[in-house]
């Protein structure tokens, strides 16, 4: 079939004038007038009001334990080791004797003690009739004091014992081994107190001092917290970090802490009185970190408002800053919110 060029302009003009009488028609009522378009509902959300209370300031440091005090049990000199009497593991007392070493050296200054003894009684008796001049009576005290020195270093460099109560960490030589002097013999630590080093901001400086009391937790000991106190306070501060050394001790009477246990050490600076707010009304921003909460305004607007978040206290966030006692804020419905947008409370 042909059609004119005439036919498919006229057949075109009836589908425009149809179509723009179907979008007529589903304006209109049955009457002829026009409908008014449905308003959007404005977002229902939740409030409650902000209050504020006392929220204890605390601050937690982490650190490893580290024993009190570490003894490397050496010999002076090179020499064969007669006797082996600890083990590690072993709790040792000050003073106990650990190992033993060749005595020949010993012997041999023992003896030079004794002769050195013996002629200067002699010469004091002739002395005291003036048969002896003071120079050599002098003479005879000076050798007599350099030889019971020499004894008495030889003696603790061949009975070797603890200088201190603690446990044997290490035990490098075997009785009948040569001691070359590369490592020590023995290892002593001492592990009552045991003690921690942590890194305190400059801010702080003057809140901490001696004695002042910190809680101490590991975690091989889930639920307890031990207790510390500062030992030492370092008297500089670092220039690169603004942080200052403090040296805490744990008397650790039951030695359940041991030296490489990993240790959280938090500390109390009292309390600040801050508004209190449940978690589900901070929104954290995404990407930047900063948190926000919206504001109901006595119009029934909300404003949207930065907050510094401080403590989590449960299911709720302590606010620094940002919002006061007594503000209504948003805990349900933030999705739908933006800054300025009319809101119906439930």
């Amino acid at each position: 079939m042909k059609y004119t060029k005439l036919t498919l302009i006229t057949l075109a003009a009836a589908l425009m004038m149809t179509a723009c009488g179907q979008k007529d028609s589903s304006t209109k009522t049955g009457s002829g007038t026009e409908q008014a378009p449905t308003a959007q509902a404005a977002p229902v959300v939740s409030v409650i009001t902000a209050q504020a209370e006392d929220v204890e300031v605390t601050n937690t440091f982490t650190s490893n334990i580290e024993p009190f005090a570490i003894n490397n049990i050496v010999s002076q000199t090179a020499g064969r080791i007669v006797s082996i009497r600890a083990e590690v593991g072993q709790q040792v007392r000050k003073g106990q004797l650990l190992a033993t070493m060749d005595d020949v050296n010993l012997a041999k200054t023992r003896m030079q003690y004794v002769n050195d003894s013996t002629e200067l009684a002699r010469l004091t008796e002739l002395y005291n009739i003036g048969a002896v001049s003071q120079s050599d009576y002098d003479m005879a005290k000076l050798a007599l004091n350099v030889t019971k020195k020499t004894y008495q270093n030889l003696a603790e460099n061949t009975y070797l014992r603890s200088p201190i109560n603690g446990v044997v960490t290490a035990r490098n030589y075997d009785k009948g081994d040569m001691y070359s002097m590369t490592q020590p013999i023995f290892v002593v630590q001492q592990i009552q107190p045991v003690k921690m080093l942590i890194n305190v901001s400059e801010s702080l400086f003057t809140e901490i001092s001696k004695d002042m009391n910190f809680d101490i937790t590991v975690e091989s000991y889930p639920g307890e917290v031990f207790q510390g106190k500062v030992n030492l306070i370092y008297p500089t501060v670092s220039a690169t970090t603004h942080t200052f050394p403090v040296e805490i001790i744990c008397q650790n009477a039951d030695q359940r802490l041991r030296p490489g246990m990993f240790a959280r050490v938090t500390a109390n600076f009292g309390t600040n009185h801050h508004v209190v707010v449940p978690d589900v009304a901070v929104v954290k921003q995404q990407g930047s970190g900063e948190h926000f909460i919206y504001v109901l305004q006595p119009d029934n607007t909300v404003k949207y408002t930065l907050v510094e978040v401080g403590k989590r206290l449960g299911d709720r966030y302590e606010i620094v800053n940002g919002i006061n006692e007594g503000d209504k804020v948003v805990t349900e419905g933030q999705i739908r919110l933006k800054d300025g947008v009319t809101v119906t409370v439930k």
